[in-house]
């Protein structure tokens, strides 16, 4: 693996005429956001593009997607990740397929595992979108309006509404770039369905969540557990639960937020937060995962009850080491 700049990722994509974008299983605003804003601006240069994903595309990312898209077989020239920090995590055939193939990985996540040919890496930038939009300057591509969505969408998601510590000057920066080339973009209505809007069992969820919090280490790690079962009987969709890991450091006085989310049976994806002090991404890469310092993740099997002990206890380590 070599690092290289922005300047150079931009140099490379230009190179390359043919290109596959991996993004990670769960999809999120981000990796969405950053692989699809890339596509289409490879595109709008004369070449052609796919993103390829182990899921579904959440419905309720569905406004960010081209009206067209690209399904034709082609030989990529090059593959390209981003917002992935490890191949492990594009999840299902992906991950056996395309496993040491990887010529560019873009991301901003400093656990990032160096699986890659040549990683673009930016760990000060807010989202993967972030640095995207930095190589689209780089390549001289206007961004669009469709591409804008897309990077706005992403920035704002990873940030929380801008309203984490990762929201730094130039993210805001880019943000006013991208609303001052396309005003016309409804950013309002944006931020209602990606913060605001729930389901009826996304609601029901958070009455549940609230029941269900676990106080550990004192009140410094406030813990829940969503389970399988659980979703089946409300009808909640893995996409709904974005902006859930956040939820249990509301309690006054908590460091650490552990959410625990079954994807199958014995199966758990966990989301790890910081409020201040506490580096998580440390924690998480004692069980293969990693992140940011003030929020990460990583996957575990077991029953919840074991999963749960051995998390606590590693913040418990954690928390003694920071």
């Amino acid at each position: 693996m070599s690092s290289i700049t922005v300047k150079q990722a931009a140099k490379r994509l230009l190179e390359s005429d043919n290109a596959y974008i991996l993004i990670h299983r769960s999809p999120d605003g981000d990796c969405i956001g950053s692989g699809y804003a890339l596509a289409m601006a490879l595109r709008s240069l004369g070449k052609r593009a796919r993103v390829l994903c182990s899921d579904e595309i959440p419905s309720r990312y569905h406004f960010m997607l081209p009206e067209t898209q690209t399904l034709e077989y082609f030989e990529p020239e090059i593959i390209i990740s981003s917002d992935v920090a490890d191949e492990k995590l594009f999840g299902g055939s992906l991950s056996e397929q395309y496993a040491g193939k990887v010529d560019l990985c873009i991301d901003h996540h400093i656990s990032n595992s160096g699986y890659a040919k040549e990683l673009c890496l930016d760990g000060k930038a807010a989202a993967a979108c972030q640095v995207v939009y930095e190589i689209l300057q780089e390549m001289k591509v206007a961004v669009t309006k469709e591409m804008a969505v897309c990077l706005y969408t992403g920035i704002a998601t990873d940030t929380g509404c801008f309203m984490y510590d990762n929201t730094g000057a130039r993210t805001l920066h880019i943000v006013a770039e991208i609303m001052e080339q396309h005003p016309d973009i409804d950013y309002a209505r944006i931020n209602r369905e990606m913060f605001v809007v729930k389901s009826m069992g996304r609601m029901q969820l958070d009455k549940i969540l609230t029941e269900q919090l676990e106080s550990h280490l004192d009140g410094k790690c406030m813990l829940v557990c969503i389970t399988k079962e659980l979703m089946d009987k409300y009808g909640i969709e893995e996409s709904e639960l974005e902006g859930v890991s956040g939820f249990p450091l509301q309690v006054e006085g908590a460091q650490v937020s552990i959410v625990l989310k079954e994807r199958e049976k014995g199966v758990f994806r966990v989301s790890m937060r910081s409020a201040d002090w506490v580096n998580v991404s440390a924690i998480c890469q004692n069980f293969g995962g990693g992140g940011h310092v003030k929020a990460a993740g990583c996957c575990i099997e077991g029953t919840a009850e074991e999963v749960k002990k051995q998390l606590v206890e590693a913040v418990r380590k954690g928390m003694q080491k920071s």
